[in-house]
């Protein structure tokens, strides 16, 4: 029996659960698996990097199991030939591939702003390269400004925060977390956060850094000036497709792949941040590990369950002090005829918030007491499972009241 060499261009997340998952179906010698990865380390977990950051977890604790694949770090391919299967990396090497897997994953995005730009005290959180750098600075700033309310603001904010670091939090929508979360729901976060002394600045967006050398002020679209010694850019991931349109392979948003994961190229897969399924770029790592498992299934023989390419993710964040989890789609459309029961006790920093269609589960939020019913909620949305007579029988006793 032969043996296929699968090729995988990046080393992140994505590629790993792949080679794991896939290396796990195939019988011995039948695959040979390379991971390509632009970093030096080999696969982590880059979710929990804010964690590193607090020092609630050691960097050297945050790596990925990828089976007995190869892993070339600091290696970068730098262009693939679809019509020859063969691949170049920055160092000049060559290599052939029987199937090769884009997860090129995605890059920080930088928001235009005005006037000179500081080269010190302007940072993005990416990487564990990145954390050091930022940990660095973190140890000798007094006030620190976050740029983006998403998931990873909002996490480093709270860092910060909880560090000693008199912090300021910059979003362009009108409340926090605005892609996973209903505005009361998360006018509840931004009340947890104020208690920590995280002032929020919503619905507005900066417009220029100030200083020379080093980062004095963020300036706002207002006009108001917001006095900083750091600046953590927190705008969103745009997916790495470089590599994948110089090959000519079909690039929207992200690297387009069908339900199959294929790209336009004959042998040619895509998965994770990188990757566009139905006009859709997700940027999460639950739907990324879905990908990388079906694309595992697949190419491992088997037939992956339907709707698994694309499904879904469970935001999670966890501080400490911060529980929060949000699935399916808990900001719904008001004017649709859906059922919504949310309960909250914002000085208590507790929310419960679930959509239901009949007796069907549609999204939720879950913050603070309320995560203990996290799982259950989980598990019956998945399946899409009837929920009991009074859903707030699942809820823990002590959780959210209106």
């Amino acid at each position: 029996m032969s043996t296929r060499h699968i090729a995988v261009a990046g080393a992140g997340m994505a590629a790993a659960r792949f080679a794991r998952q896939l290396l796990a179906r195939t019988p011995p010698g039948t695959v040979r698996l390379t991971l390509y990865g632009a970093e030096t380390h080999t696969p982590y977990n880059r979710t929990r990097l804010t964690e590193v950051l607090t020092g609630r977890q050691r960097a050297e604790d945050l790596g990925l199991s990828y089976g007995d694949a190869g892993v070339r770090t600091g290696t970068v391919v730098t262009s693939v030939d679809p019509a020859t299967a063969t691949l170049r990396t920055a160092d000049g090497g060559t290599a052939a591939y029987d199937v090769l897997v884009l997860a090129t994953g995605a890059a920080p995005v930088r928001p235009p702003l005005r006037g000179t730009r500081p080269a010190e005290g302007v940072h993005t959180l990416r990487t564990l390269a990145d954390c050091r750098c930022l940990a660095a600075d973190v140890a000798r700033a007094e006030r620190a400004v976050v740029l983006g309310g998403g998931v990873l603001g909002v996490s480093l904010a709270h860092a910060l925060a909880t560090g000693g670091t008199a912090t300021q939090l910059v979003q362009a929508a009108p409340w926090l977390m605005e892609r996973h979360l209903d505005a009361d729901s998360a006018r509840v976060l931004r009340h947890h956060l104020a208690g920590l002394g995280v002032t929020s600045h919503l619905g507005v967006r900066p417009t220029a850094l100030h200083g020379t050398g080093r980062v004095t002020a963020v300036e706002l679209a207002d006009g108001r000036r917001l006095e900083t010694d750091l600046v953590v850019l927190a705008c969103g991931v745009r997916p790495r497709t470089g590599l994948a349109r110089a090959a000519g392979l079909r690039v929207r948003q992200g690297i387009v792949v069908d339900d199959r994961l294929a790209t336009s190229a004959p042998g040619v897969y895509a998965i994770g941040d990188c990757a566009e399924h139905r006009g859709v770029v997700h940027g999460l790592a639950g739907p990324a590990w879905a990908q990388a498992d079906a694309l595992a299934a697949r190419l491992g023989g088997e037939e992956p369950s339907p709707g698994s390419t694309g499904a879904p993710g469970v935001i999670r964040l966890s501080t400490g002090e911060l529980e929060l989890a949000a699935f399916g789609d808990p900001a719904a459309d008001p004017a649709a005829p859906h059922d919504v029961l949310h309960l909250a006790a914002t000085t208590r920093s507790t929310c419960t918030r679930l959509v239901l269609d009949g007796d069907r589960l549609l999204g939720a939020v879950l913050l603070g007491d309320a995560i203990a019913a996290a799982a259950d909620l989980i598990h019956l949305w998945r399946r899409q499972e009837p929920l009991p007579a009074d859903p707030l029988t699942l809820l823990p006793t002590q959780g959210a009241h209106p």
